[in-house]
């Protein structure tokens, strides 16, 4: 790509121009990495284990899944994710981690892209047929802060698509879904895990604590935490190597999940 370059998307028939920064953004560090693909099987979620969400909120809205459901990840990362739980569990019995989002096809990351654009035009109280360059510009920049670009490029894969991320929250022992001061996939500041460190308000410093938790119990397990998203940890793909990486540099390490088919 150049300088100034054309993104063009034939679902929704727009054209994007690419600026540096922007490619910086889209081409995320973390595909750096190299992926030596270990071959583990994908496998299904003991669900039972964890708390859901029924209907899956992207198949509600008519995400095609195929042949897996949502709830499948590579199997080293469900037993991670089941020590999370445990690590959870012994701070907070009876409370459970809630898996919103694990294995996703390219077909979904691209149906979501298009969806989270379509939503972000109408939040803004616009219609796509009559934005301004600069105001479709402005909206896929911020579709693209939060979702990966759905690329086919087995050297660039979107982390879901490696079956080596998910997206969670908490539940606490009430069944109440922990609050963590924004929804997953808001496309807003709100949704970088550090959003609410430096606020006073009460409200703020729990929000901030309840990630914290969040993050605390996964980490222990091994993941990585997307710097962006508070609801986002991955074990084996680029972003967990390049995040590994960056705190253990006389250790680095690749990645060993690439995308699957």
């Amino acid at each position: 790509m150049t300088n100034n370059q054309v993104c063009v998307n034939k679902n929704l028939n727009y054209e994007l121009r690419i600026t540096n920064y922007e490619l910086r953004i889209i081409m995320r560090l973390y595909h750096q990495i190299a992926i030596l693909e270990c071959g583990e099987p994908l496998v299904k979620i003991p669900v039972e284990l964890f708390a859901v969400e029924s209907p899956h909120p992207y198949e509600k809205l008519g995400a095609p899944y195929g042949e897996h459901s949502p709830y499948y990840l590579r199997q080293s990362v469900i037993d991670k994710l089941i020590q999370a739980q445990n690590n959870l569990q012994l701070l907070y019995p009876n409370w459970h981690i809630q898996i919103f989002d694990a294995y996703r096809p390219i077909a979904v990351q691209q149906f979501m892209v298009d969806y989270s654009f379509t939503q972000a035009v109408q939040d803004r109280g616009l219609a796509q047929t009559q934005l301004s360059p600069e105001q479709r510009q402005e909206i896929w920049q911020a579709v693209y802060e939060i979702w990966a670009v759905p690329s086919f490029e087995q050297k660039t894969p979107p982390p879901h698509t490696t079956g080596a991320a998910v997206d969670i929250t908490l539940v606490d022992d009430s069944g109440r879904i922990v609050d963590m001061g924004s929804p997953i996939d808001e496309l807003s500041e709100r949704s970088h895990p550090d959003y609410y460190a430096k606020n006073d308000h009460l409200k703020a410093q729990q929000y901030h604590a309840n990630r914290q938790l969040l993050r605390d119990v996964m980490l222990k397990a091994g993941f990585q935490r997307n710097p962006r998203e508070w609801w986002h940890f991955s074990f084996g793909d680029q972003m967990w190597a390049w995040l590994h990486n960056q705190s253990n540099p006389p250790n680095s390490v690749t990645a060993c999940y690439g995308r699957l088919e």
